[in-house]
C-alpha cells in the first residue's frame, strides 16, 4: 500500500512539473515568435535545454542512488523555479543577442531541472513497484502517458496564460505552484526511497549491461526520428500551407495529448508475458518495423497525387505515426526498468534517459538543417533512416529471462527484480 501511495505522490508531483514545462515551452515560442524570431532561431533557444539533459540524467541517476529519490525530486523542482524566475528577469530593452543568451541560459537550467526530475520520478516507479512485471509495465505506461498528456495541456496553458496574464506574471504563477509541490514532496515521501550504494567513478555510470547499452542506443535514434520532423520541419511546413501560428501550436498540443493517452494504454496494445521479456521483445521489433514504414509511406503520398490537401495528409499520417510511436516509446520505457538492476535502478534509468536527451538534441539539430535545405520530405527521410537503425538495435536485444546480472554484478531472477 505504501508503494502505491509513494507512486501516486511522485506521479502527481511530476504532472505539476510537466504542466509548467509544456507551458514554458509554449510561452517562449509564442513570445519570441511575436518578436520576429524565425522557426530555426526558436529551435536554437532549446539546444542548451536538451544538451544539459544529457549530463543531468547521468548525474541525476547517480545522485538519486546516493541521496535518495525525494531529495533529487526537490532539487529538480527548485531548479525549475529558479529557471522560471531567471526568465522572468528578462527585460524588453536588452540587446537582442544578449536576450537570446539569457533565454538559452534560463532554458538550460530548466533542461537540467526536467531531466533530474524525470530520472528521479521514473526511478521511483522501480523502487515502489511490488506487483511483478505486469504491474511495472502498467505503472510505467500510465506514468509516461499521463505526463506527456499533461505536457500537451501545458502547451494550451502556456498560450492561455500569455494572453490572459502576460509573459512575466505567467512565469511567477507557475513558480508559485511548483513551490507548493516542493513542500508536499519534502513532507510526504520517505527520505530513503531509492537510496543505494552509488557508483564510485564516472566510468561506472556507463558500464551497464549489454541490454541496457543497446536499448540506450536505440533510444537515441527513436527520439531523434521524432524530433527530426516535429521540432522545425513540421511547423515550417504547416506555415507554408497557410496555417496560423496558433493552429500549429494547437495541433502540436493535441498530438502530444493524444500521444500521452496512447502511451498510457500501451499495455493493452502489446502481448505480454509473465517473465516480462519473452513476448515484449518481439513486440518491440514488430511495432518498430511498422513505425519505420510510416514516414516512407508519407513521403510517397506527398510525391504522388494526394486525395487530400498536403497539410491534411501530413496531419492524418503523422497522427498514425504518433499512435505507433507512443506504443513503442512506452514499451521501451518499460524495458529499461525490466532490464535495470535492483540495486542501482536510478543510475540505469539516468544512463538511459541521457541517451533520450542526446536523441532529442540530435533530432533538433537535424530538424533545423534538413528543413532548411530540403523541407519536410527530407526530414521524413532522415526519420526513416534513424528508425531503421533503432530497429536493427532492438533486434540485438536479449530476450533470455532465466537469470541475469543486476547492476551490482549479482545474478537475480526477473521475478525478483520486478
Amino acid at each position: 500500500m505504501g508503494g502505491a501511495r509513494n507512486y501516486l505522490i511522485v506521479t502527481a508531483s511530476y504532472w505539476s512539473f510537466t504542466l509548467t514545462d509544456g507551458a514554458l515551452r509554449m510561452l517562449v515560442l509564442l513570445h519570441f515568435y511575436s518578436l520576429g524570431y524565425t522557426p530555426f532561431m526558436l529551435a536554437s533557444l532549446f539546444l542548451l535545454y536538451e544538451a544539459a539533459g544529457i549530463f543531468a540524467n547521468l548525474g541525476g541517476g547517480w545522485l538519486a542512488a546516493r541521496f535518495g529519490i525525494p531529495r533529487m525530486l526537490a532539487v529538480g523542482l527548485i531548479l525549475q523555479i529558479g529557471g522560471l524566475m531567471l526568465l522572468s528577469a528578462l527585460q524588453p530593452g536588452w540587446d537582442a543577442a544578449f536576450s537570446v543568451v539569457w533565454v538559452v541560459m534560463a532554458q538550460g537550467v530548466s533542461g537540467v531541472a526536467k531531466d533530474i526530475t524525470k530520472t528521479a520520478s521514473k526511478s521511483a516507479i522501480k523502487a515502489t513497484s511490488e506487483g511483478g512485471a505486469g504491474q511495472l509495465f502498467r505503472w510505467v505506461a500510465w506514468f509516461t502517458g499521463s505526463k506527456n498528456a499533461m505536457k500537451g495541456f501545458g502547451f494550451f496553458a502556456g498560450g492561455f496564460l500569455l494572453e490572459v496574464a502576460g509573459f512575466r506574471p505567467a512565469l511567477w504563477l507557475m513558480a508559485a505552484m511548483l513551490a507548493v509541490v516542493l513542500v508536499n514532496v519534502l513532507i510526504s515521501l520517505p527520505r530513503e526511497l531509492g537510496k543505494a550504494k552509488a557508483s564510485k567513478s564516472f566510468r561506472e555510470l556507463f558500464s551497464k549491461s549489454r541490454a541496457i547499452n543497446l536499448l540506450a542506443a536505440a533510444r537515441i535514434f527513436l527520439f531523434g526520428s521524432r524530433d527530426v520532423w516535429f521540432v522545425v520541419g513540421l511547423p515550417v511546413f504547416l506555415y507554408t500551407q497557410g496555417w496560423q501560428y496558433m493552429q500549429v501550436a494547437g495541433y502540436i498540443a493535441a498530438w502530444t495529448i493524444g500521444y500521452g493517452f496512447v502511451q498510457a494504454m500501451a499495455p493493452m496494445c502489446v502481448r505480454r508475458s509473465k517473465d516480462g521479456l519473452s513476448r515484449e521483445i518481439p513486440e518491440a521489433r514488430l511495432w518498430g518495423a511498422g513505425l519505420t514504414a510510416i514516414p516512407v509511406a508519407l513521403v510517397l503520398l506527398m510525391q504522388g497525387h494526394l486525395p487530400l490537401s498536403p497539410a491534411l495528409t501530413v496531419v492524418v499520417v503523422l497522427g498514425v505515426f504518433g499512435f505507433a510511436f507512443a506504443v513503442i516509446s512506452s514499451l521501451h520505457s518499460y524495458l529499461i526498468l525490466a532490464y535495470a538492476g535492483t540495486k542501482k535502478a536510478a543510475e540505469d534509468v539516468g544512463f538511459y534517459y541521457a541517451a533520450n536527451a542526446a536523441g532529442r538534441l540530435v533530432g533538433i539539430l537535424l530538424s533545423g538543417l534538413l528543413a532548411q535545405y530540403g523541407g519536410l520530405t527530407t526530414c521524413l527521410w532522415g526519420s526513416t533512416a534513424m528508425l531503421a537503425i533503432c530497429l536493427a538495435l532492438v533486434f540485438l536485444l536479449p530476450a533470455e529471462v532465466a537469470s541475469r546480472l543486476d547492476s551490482s554484478g549479482e545474478h537475480a531472477p526477473l521475478s525478483a527484480a520486478e
